[in-house]
């Protein structure tokens, strides 16, 4: 620019000609290196478009690109080579606040060994379970372990719960041991012993000690509870107790007889025999001798009985007597037997019979003369036959 000057005169004179120069203001923008919008944590950085220096609002900064956390609006004021500077329009940075996690238990964490409980997540609309890496809002726990869950909001923003510890405890082994053979004879009895708990339950019977002593069949066993209130059953031990067998005599006649005399006693069933006195091994045996006669009977479980005594009676100084079958008033057409007690020899009147028994079905008195053991003539037997009675149907 110069001006040419004109005075009252008429003259003009130029002056010397001065130099304006008028510099380009800088373009001023922000460019954001990724979303704006973000959750509580993240970042963003804006970078100003070039220029010689910078300063960013709010906050200061004097760097061409800035780092971006938190909620804002923010401009950079871009100055150039020459001085001159432009504000760029403002970029608005929001920030969503993360969301929120925790953990609800169904029930005990502390548990025994085959529980569970089941861990629920707070809401949200995804979940991850670690460890297991589940998707679901619950999960159900069976093993020992420090769980969390990454829970995310209807933002997008997540959150990790506090972890929850789930602890396991051990089961105890239980077992039954017998203090001898679990299979014997009534009357006789096993202890069983326990082990593997603090406490236990028996069963059948209920007892609570760490014995019992068992005297009938079963099949036992124990629930043992550990330190940890933990219980577990044992597997059953089977009892098996055999009955004892019937141990009587039975004689096949008067156990009361005359010297030569004898009678046989016979054992109840079993699979072997031995008496007392004499060490027999047989069923039966045939006594002629005074004495008390007991027998020990064994059966097929090998277990035993003894019986009571069978006294047997032998005279020397008696005399013959006859026994009848039955009643000595017979009616017609009937009989009975008559036995001689034991001897060498017999003779019966009427009829001169020489057997120890005879077959009576007549009317009359009988006597008996015995030879041997309690020899004499009996007293007489005297046997009635009563008529039968006519029926008639008129």
């Amino acid at each position: 620019y110069r001006v040419t000057v004109t005075n009252a005169g008429g003259c003009t004179a130029s002056s010397s000609a001065t130099t304006v120069t008028v510099n380009s203001v800088p373009t001023a923008t922000i460019t954001a290196g990724g979303p704006t919008t973000f959750c509580q944590g993240g970042s963003v950085t804006l970078t100003a478009s070039a220029g010689s220096s910078y300063l960013w609002s709010p906050a200061g900064q004097t760097s061409q690109s800035i780092t971006v956390s938190a909620a804002g609006s923010y401009a950079v004021t871009v100055t150039n080579a020459s001085g001159c500077s432009a504000t760029s329009a403002a970029t608005t940075v929001s920030v969503t606040q993360q969301g929120t996690a925790s953990i609800t238990a169904s029930g005990p964490t502390t548990f025994c060994q085959g529980g569970s409980v089941t861990l629920n997540a707070s809401s949200g609309t995804s979940y991850l379970w670690s460890p297991g890496g589940e998707t679901t809002p619950s999960i159900s726990v069976s093993n020992a372990g420090s769980y969390s869950v990454t829970v995310t909001g209807t933002g997008g923003c997540t959150g990790t719960s506090s972890p929850t510890t789930v602890t396991v405890n051990a089961l105890p082994v239980p077992t039954v041991s017998a203090g001898g053979p679990t299979t014997f004879c009534q009357g006789d009895q096993v202890v069983l012993s326990a082990s593997g708990g603090t406490s236990y339950v028996w069963s059948p019977g209920g007892a609570t000690t760490n014995s019992i002593t068992v005297t009938a069949s079963g099949n036992y066993s124990v629930t043992a509870t550990n330190a940890s209130g933990c219980p577990a059953v044992s597997n059953g031990t089977a009892v098996t107790v055999n009955g004892a067998p019937t141990a009587a005599i039975t004689a096949n006649g008067p156990t009361t007889f005359c010297q030569g005399g004898s009678v046989t006693l016979t054992a109840s069933a079993g699979t072997s025999y031995l008496w007392s006195p004499g060490g027999e091994t047989t069923q039966s045996i045939t006594v002629g001798s005074a004495g008390s006669y007991s027998v020990t009977v064994t059966n097929a479980a090998g277990c035993s009985a003894s019986s009571s005594p069978e006294v047997v009676t032998v005279s020397t100084t008696g005399v013959a007597t006859i026994t009848a079958s039955g009643s000595l008033a017979i009616c017609d057409g009937g009989s009975v037997v008559l036995t001689a007690s034991s001897g060498n020899s017999y003779s019966w009147s009427p009829g001169g019979e020489t057997t120890q028994s005879i077959t009576v079905s007549a009317a009359g008195s009988y006597v008996v003369s015995v030879t041997g053991g309690c020899s004499g003539v009996s007293d007489p037997a005297v046997v009635t036959v009563n008529p039968n009675p006519v029926v008639t149907i008129t």
